[in-house]
């Protein structure tokens, strides 16, 4: 598994994460399982959320870090949803999630989407996070270029470790201004939802029928080719789901392809990126 640095404190990361999103409504054993073949391959970046399942995601990951037992290799990453995103609110959020995940300490903390409460106010929190040594890093997600320029206002250069935004190959609006954002300002970029969610491809599809010779050829998958395709750029992550282990090893093979030029123009030519959309994209 490829490893880069992740936004300004350049920590090595895996260039492919473990997303959680509904994962608590598969069966436990499966879900724990694929988790643990993710860590294995080296899938070492979690990111789970409060929303998710109101708490039961954190639950689950928090009951697969307690089995694994290795705390120190995991790269782990909740979220606080914007109706707690008050100074104190975040705190106290921030607080559950880590009792729910059995934890003591979060790699990164993010605000999941910009609400109503004052963007000074959610900062605030975040630093009396870091100072408490609850978090060691804070972004954002599903902000647009001008808001993400905005928390790097109030936050300071080097705060804002990252934006987590929707990307995948039928949806790559955040080329146009946020990943060039990103890298102006020194964020990482994670993608979620790669794969569309549920609206991958279809084999006989263009688009499928492109990614399927490209796979082909690398003795690959598509799938492993779309991720690829998605974390081909310095300062970019993606983090699909799997709630089987061999769908988790077989997301985790992808972080070993680099794509060549070639490669990338048929995939661009395939899906492409569209025009300037007038709001961000969002699940």
């Amino acid at each position: 598994m490829r490893t880069r640095p992740f936004g300004p404190n350049s920590r090595p990361v895996p260039v492919i994460g473990q997303g959680t999103w509904l994962l608590e409504t598969a069966p436990e054993r499966d879900a724990i399982g694929a988790l643990h073949a993710g860590f294995e391959a080296g899938m070492t970046h979690v990111d789970t959320a409060e929303y998710y399942g109101d708490g039961a995601a954190e639950s689950l990951v928090g009951r697969a870090i307690e089995a694994w037992g290795r705390r120190e290799e995991l790269f782990i990453v909740s979220k606080v949803l914007p109706d707690h995103a008050s100074r104190r609110g975040t705190v106290e959020a921030c607080e559950r999630s880590l009792e729910r995940l059995r934890i003591e300490q979060l790699d990164l903390y993010l605000l999941h989407w910009p609400g109503d409460e004052p963007l000074e106010e959610t900062i605030a929190g975040f630093e009396d996070l870091l100072g408490a040594g609850k978090i060691l890093a804070w972004g954002v997600s599903n902000f647009d270029a001008d808001l993400l320029r905005r928390a790097v206002e109030i936050g300071g250069p080097g705060r804002v470790a990252c934006d987590q935004v929707l990307y995948h190959l039928q949806e790559r609006a955040i080329e146009h201004a946020v990943l060039p954002a990103c890298r102006e300002l020194g964020a990482a970029m994670v993608g979620y939802s790669p794969f569309g969610s549920g609206k991958f491809p279809s084999p006989g599809s263009r688009g499928g029928q492109v990614l399927a010779e490209l796979a082909k050829a690398r003795g690959a998958t598509p799938r492993q080719i779309a991720l690829a395709f998605l974390v081909r750029e310095e300062g970019t992550f993606a983090i699909p789901k799997a709630a089987q282990p061999q769908h988790a090893r077989e997301n985790a093979a992808a972080g070993a392809i680099e794509l060549g030029e070639d490669e990338v123009r048929r995939i661009e030519e395939a899906f492409p990126r569209g025009a300037v959309p007038r709001e961000l994209p969002v699940i």
